[in-house]
């Protein structure tokens, strides 16, 4: 799908969708957990189907309840099925390997398009070391694993993605029969794992954070809870969009999010709100990157980001789709070791900018068309549904002048 937008002036409210971060987190431990979960504001994009789907595939009951509310019954992993489908989701995937893993029988974990590409090579070195037999091919989905899930202290590489450590420490918190600890060595993403430990706070699971250099679980110290309520916060990587449209002259207020989140991409408000230039490093959250280069083709003067070693693995290779669309938009960059250097405050250029089917390339994109010289057309413009369905009908609630072609 084609979406074609005029730039012109926004003005009203928007109300942010449900982090898909947390709503994912909610459902892996919901599966885990015996007895009741009510997820209050869940999230239905297709990240957040995907997790649905999966859960109930190794057991769980899921019910919609009262409106924009549901329910989820669960006795712990009983599969049903012996394949699981993430879509395109790396956390689900990420999740839901070690939960599989700790079941004693044969689970194959897929998915879909750029997914079956991202890296999984951590599980791959680690979980025999706890037990679990593994196959695979060329380090990447799909995988089968056998259980049982043996819990044992280890270390683990935390610099490819915070997501690996999430997923043992959603695991191990519910399976655990004694204190062990996760040591990790360069851990990126960290507000990511300060997230999964509030979840798991929830659920009532005590884990020590030293540092970001070990995790200890101590079921001893957990607390009996038996219905776990529990609302999803609404997503600061889409409303960062949001808030860079306000930093360029949008006339809007944005409902729904959390000043005091642990979500990574709550540092977007100090980015808007301090120096012009700015220079930030986003090694800890990638995601605003996308955005990020749109703020600096706006703001005047030379802006950096750094972090650009952790874009390559994502829905698209984002370190060349950036490019690719900033070249698009007329935005004067370059490449300075791991730190993209962007010569901005010119008007964006009429212009075509393929997405590569990553939804956050086209939320960046359709942020800058509301002030380039001209028309924006965004291939690929469907990409969206896998974080944020509702977008571009947010945008136009708010006066967005576009039209989309099939």
């Amino acid at each position: 799908m084609q979406a074609i937008i005029n730039p012109g002036h926004i003005s009203g409210v928007i109300t942010v969708p449900p982090s898909k971060s947390m709503m994912q987190r909610a459902c892996a431990a919901a599966l885990l957990h015996h007895g009741n979960t009510v997820i209050a504001n869940p999230g239905y994009s297709a990240d957040d189907k995907a997790a649905l789907n999966i859960i109930q595939e190794l057991g769980a009951l899921v019910y919609d309840t009262i409106e924009n509310t549901i329910e989820i019954i669960s006795k712990g992993v009983l599969p049903k099925t012996g394949t699981i489908h993430c879509g395109e989701s790396g956390l689900a995937a990420r999740l839901f390997i070690p939960i599989a893993a700790s079941y004693d029988t044969d689970i194959t974990i897929t998915g879909s398009g750029s997914l079956l590409h991202r890296p999984m090579k951590e599980y791959l070195e680690l979980l025999p070391l706890l037990g679990v037999s593994v196959l695979e091919t060329n380090d990447c989905l799909p995988i089968s694993v056998r259980g049982p899930l043996q819990v044992k202290n280890f270390l683990m590489n935390g610099s490819v993605s915070s997501q690996f450590l999430t997923g043992m420490l959603i695991a191990y918190a519910f399976i655990a029969p004694e204190p062990v600890t996760i040591q990790v060595d360069n851990l990126t993403s960290r507000p990511y794992a300060d997230l999964t430990l509030d979840v798991l706070h929830k659920f009532g699971k005590h884990i020590i954070n030293n540092d970001y250099r070990e995790f200890t679980v101590n079921p001893y110290l957990h607390k009996q809870v038996n219905e776990v309520k529990i609302t999803i916060e609404g997503d600061w990587s889409a409303g960062a969009n949001f808030i860079v449209a306000q930093a360029m002259g949008a006339d809007i207020y944005i409902k729904g999010l959390n000043e005091n989140s642990a979500q990574a991409d709550a540092a977007i408000t100090g980015i808007v709100n301090g120096d012009i230039p700015f220079e930030f490093d986003a090694t800890h959250c990638p995601d605003l990157f996308p955005i990020l280069a749109v703020y600096a083709g706006h703001c005047k003067g030379r802006s950096k980001i750094k972090g650009l070693h952790r874009l390559i693995h994502k829905e698209s290779n984002r370190m060349e789709s950036i490019k690719a669309m900033l070249h698009s938009l007329g935005v004067k960059f370059f490449i300075e070791d791991d730190t993209l250097v962007v010569e901005g405050g010119k008007p964006f250029k009429s212009c075509t900018v393929d997405a590569y089917n990553d939804h956050r390339i086209v939320m960046a994109a359709a942020i800058a068309a509301l002030e380039a010289e001209g028309p924006v057309t965004i291939n690929g413009a469907e990409a969206v549904n896998k974080s944020y369905p509702a977008f571009f009908d947010a945008l136009s609630s708010v006066g967005l002048n576009s039209h989309f072609v099939n």
